[in-house]
């Protein structure tokens, strides 16, 4: 199977700030065993909490919105890095930062590694771009809540959803903001390539690496995104 794995930068970091390294470690083994049975993985690093710091600090320094965004891309690239660090001799040895790369890069049996892209696009839509781009059977999004719910999960009565429309998606999420740094579960750009390319979509809690494997399985985890038969 060919699959995009999008790891949420949050899962990354402790509440004190500090790396996991035990958390990268446990990532790197379960995408290692992944390739060991035949699959071919990219994975797509979020900034998480430093970025965060980086372009709140930007923001009040009078930085503008591209700048504040180019900070969030730089730090999920070195999240990136540290991932391919843990893979050693399975990554791709590039942090890729252009599509042209990927396309080249994913036919070599080696897992790639990317972070950020470019301004504008968060690092839910670039993994979604890159699962339209390879073709991939399946995009994997992992983060830090349990998958996609009614409405806000911290509001009273807020029933997760095993299943969701992309279009009931989008008017779930509709209120999330698009500034740099908040991009939080899924945006629009990324909503709009899932529904145009229709890649099986699956949004499941990452803090349990059980989690990855049953969503990797096709097991019934998280959020499965479907989408209405209407071309």
């Amino acid at each position: 199977m060919k699959a995009v794995l999008k790891i949420g930068g949050s899962l990354l970091y402790d509440d004190d700030g500090h790396v996991r390294i035990d958390r990268l470690r446990e990532y790197a083994e379960s995408i290692k065993s992944f390739v060991k049975e035949g699959h071919s993985l990219v994975v797509v690093v979020g900034g998480g909490r430093p970025a965060r710091i980086f372009i709140s600090a930007a923001r009040e320094l009078g930085a503008n919105e591209a700048q504040c965004d180019w900070l969030g891309i730089k730090l999920a690239r070195n999240n990136a890095e540290l991932l391919c660090a843990a893979l050693g001799y399975f990554a791709y040895p590039k942090i890729i930062d252009d599509y042209d790369e990927l396309e080249v890069a994913v036919n070599l049996g080696k897992v790639v590694l990317l972070g950020g892209m470019v301004p504008g696009q968060s690092t839910n839509a670039v993994a979604a771009a890159a699962a339209e781009l390879i073709q991939a059977d399946m995009l994997l999004n992992a983060t830090n809540v349990d998958g996609v719910y009614d409405r806000n999960p911290e509001e009273k009565g807020a029933k997760k959803l095993d299943e969701v429309d992309i279009i009931q998606l989008r008017n779930i999420l509709s209120s999330e903001g698009t500034m740099a740094g908040q991009y939080n579960l899924f945006d629009p750009v990324a909503i709009g390539i899932v529904e145009r390319s229709r890649i099986p979509t699956v949004i499941f809690n990452g803090n349990n690496l059980d989690n990855l494997k049953k969503a990797f399985n096709k097991e019934k985890i998280g959020t499965r995104i479907t989408h209405s038969n209407k071309e």
